[in-house]
């Protein structure tokens, strides 16, 4: 008999993770009283019984019962039931978001704003956390990587890795990522981007990466950052990180950037200790917009109102990068006021 209790913050997942896990074959319950959860691991745990894989939620809804909750888990261990908690985590700043999305009312903020209510949840569930089995962080996680996780967990029965790993690729002229833990600078190299034949391409392309590491202080940037970063995560994971966000920033998060993200993610490669993945923020950034206005310039159509409003909204769509949770690379209009400006551009762009 597998037994999972799935905790954790409100908006973090929990109720997509029962649902994945239901999938998978588990008997979930969500939410049951605390004062009948010993009573039902016994019946789960029956001789004869045909439930072999059990899935419960347990979070703050249960109200004053959860306090009676570290007694009954103790009284469980000396009964010889075993159990596996799941905890699911995300940052207050994402559990805040998604609650404004969703429009539902957080269980502990009633009438009152949602950051109170989250951060006396995370104060009723610190005792589940410090004994959590497996602490999931879905601040970053895709629903399709979350379920991914739980089936290496859950079904496939790998080794769980307390900590994720993103290698982040961005643009500066963009902002700097807020979520990032570390952040790397690589606009000391040569940039490909005023080499006409590589201004076009990425560093997905062979012949950008053969440029950028063509010089050897690439290498020897690599060598030292991979260094820094193995002796780093053992000890994240120590201290109890389970989410580390490396950011490597070039001007554009197109050539440079992309490059050092990918040959960092390659000599990282998977390991036991941690999970590792890979996103390039910036690279496609506008790509449409760009490709229309370099074919209007090849028409010399430059001076044309259309070329001047696209022009003008590959400006405008910096301005609203602060919106998206990233650091604003210059100072600029108000919000509202460059999304009306956009509007006309795109507006103006479409006539032609």
């Amino acid at each position: 008999m597998r037994f999972v209790i799935v905790t954790g913050m409100s908006g973090a997942g929990k109720s997509t993770a029962l649902k994945m896990l239901e999938d998978a074959g588990y008997f979930c319950v969500d939410n049951l009283p605390i004062q009948l959860l010993r009573k039902f691991a016994e019946l789960a745990c029956t001789p004869g019984n045909e439930i072999s894989k059990v899935a419960m939620g347990v979070d703050v809804r249960n109200g004053r019962a959860l306090k009676e909750l570290e007694h009954v888990l103790e009284s469980m261990v000396i009964e010889g039931f075993h159990y596996e908690i799941l905890f699911l985590d995300a940052a207050d700043a994402v559990l805040v978001k998604r609650y404004k999305e969703t429009r539902r009312a957080h269980p502990l903020a009633k009438n009152g704003r949602i950051d109170k209510g989250i951060a006396a949840e995370r104060e009723q569930l610190v005792f589940l956390k410090q004994h959590a089995d497996y602490i999931l962080d879905t601040s970053q996680l895709l629903t399709r990587e979350l379920k991914l996780e739980l089936d290496k967990i859950f079904v496939q029965n790998q080794e769980f890795k307390n900590i994720m790993i993103t290698i982040l690729s961005f643009g500066f002229k963009y902002g700097i990522p807020s979520d990032s833990d570390l952040v790397f600078d690589v606009r000391f190299l040569p940039n490909p981007f005023y080499i006409d034949e590589l201004k076009h391409k990425t560093g997905n392309d062979r012949e950008v990466q053969d440029y950028v590491m063509g010089y050897d202080i690439a290498h020897e940037f690599l060598k030292k950052l991979t260094d820094m970063v193995e002796f780093l995560i053992p000890n994240y994971i120590i201290e109890g990180k389970n989410q580390l966000v490396i950011s490597i920033g070039c001007t554009g998060g197109k050539h440079r950037s992309v490059t050092l993200a990918n040959r960092l993610f390659e000599t990282l490669g998977p390991k036991d200790e941690y999970g590792l993945k890979i996103e390039h923020r910036d690279l496609n950034r506008y790509e449409g917009v760009l490709c229309l206005f370099q074919a209007m310039s090849k028409k010399n159509y430059q001076d044309s109102p259309a070329a001047r409003d696209i022009a003008r909204l590959l400006k405008l769509q910096q301005l609203l990068v602060c919106e998206a949770g990233y650091t604003s690379p210059a100072k600029t209009n108000t919000v509202s006021e460059s999304r009306q400006k956009i509007s006309q551009a795109q507006a103006s762009t479409l006539l032609y």
